[in-house]
């Protein structure tokens, strides 16, 4: 997880103007949309939360206990993000919430409609997805660690609920809902991958380099050897990872070696140098500021707080 992945600008309701210390609720109503800020200031088991709409839900502050789809309940934290399908109820305990350290999520409801006539004009205009057939959510990667994009978006989306006074303020959410639903689906589509790519690599391009770019993640990787990879020109093939996954095959690449640096750090007992070349850097300096813009920590400061 990400420092840059995580959200912020969120008000605080002043402590007089709570009606409860259990999720306390204010909402920002616009068309197709309800934005709902929550805030639980106790420790509370068992609160019961369920809206007619699909819900994407983000924490921002704290820990929760989530409860969905009767399976057993895992642990929610800032920079992450959950999916919610109409009228599910969500089970939610609060083991650590008091009065000097409350929890705060946002809970973003979208009309039926707008879901429908976004992915509907997706699958239109871009009907050529190689990792799903079609534009949509799936509720099978329902919890998922925020990217950069969706992150930003999800700021972009509060700032206009919460501060957006003009008389376009509901133009400006609805085109910012689209966005919001496109990186949605292409999280999702990453998440999808991470988790299958072994599965699917002997049927399915992208899973495929996915697969080469991981078992190779130590070499040097040209955008050349991933677009023969996927039998594409090159231009065709940057043009399909980053309509169906939200990143370059590049950027994939840096994340990729960013996230195996990280668990370098996180064993202990190496030298910086030697993370930065393990990890298929060749730039020591290059890696130093890569880490830091990813993580908001340089390597060295990463691993003195992990040891």
């Amino acid at each position: 997880m990400t420092q840059n992945n995580f959200i912020a600008g969120v008000p605080w309701r002043n402590t007089r103007d709570l009606k409860t210390l259990v999720e306390n609720r204010t909402t920002y109503t616009l068309d197709n949309c309800e934005l709902n800020i929550f805030e639980t200031h106790q420790q509370a088991d068992d609160v019961n939360l369920v809206f007619g709409d699909l819900v994407l839900t983000t924490m921002l502050k704290g820990k929760k206990i989530m409860h969905l789809f009767n399976r057993p309940g895992f642990e929610y934290l800032p920079g992450e993000s959950v999916i919610v399908p109409p009228n599910e109820v969500m089970k939610i305990d609060f083991p650590e919430a008091q009065l000097d350290n409350p929890t705060q999520c946002i809970a973003l409801s979208i009309s039926k409609e707008m879901i429908e006539a976004t992915f509907n004009l997706l699958n239109e205009k871009f009907p050529d997805k190689m990792i799903a057939k079609d534009w949509g959510l799936d509720l099978s990667y329902f919890h998922l660690i925020n990217t950069q994009d969706l992150s930003e978006i999800i700021n972009r989306f509060i700032r206009i609920g919460v501060k957006d006074g003009s008389r376009e303020k509901d133009l400006i959410a609805s085109l910012a809902l689209k966005e919001l639903l496109i990186r949605l689906s292409q999280t999702q589509a990453r998440d999808m991958m991470e988790k299958s790519y072994k599965e699917l690599a002997a049927g399915n391009r992208m899973a495929h380099v996915i697969e080469y770019i991981k078992k190779n993640i130590r070499e040097i990787i040209s955008l050349e050897d991933l677009a023969s990879q996927a039998c594409m020109s090159k231009a065709h093939f940057i043009r399909t990872f980053k309509q169906d996954l939200g990143l370059t095959p590049m950027e994939f690449v840096l994340h990729e070696r960013l996230k195996l640096a990280k668990q370098y750090l996180n064993i202990g007992g190496f030298q910086i140098q030697e993370v930065c070349y393990m990890s298929g850097f060749r730039n020591i300096t290059y890696f130093i500021r890569a880490f830091k813009q990813e993580f908001g920590l340089t390597p060295k400061v990463f691993q003195t707080q992990k040891n």
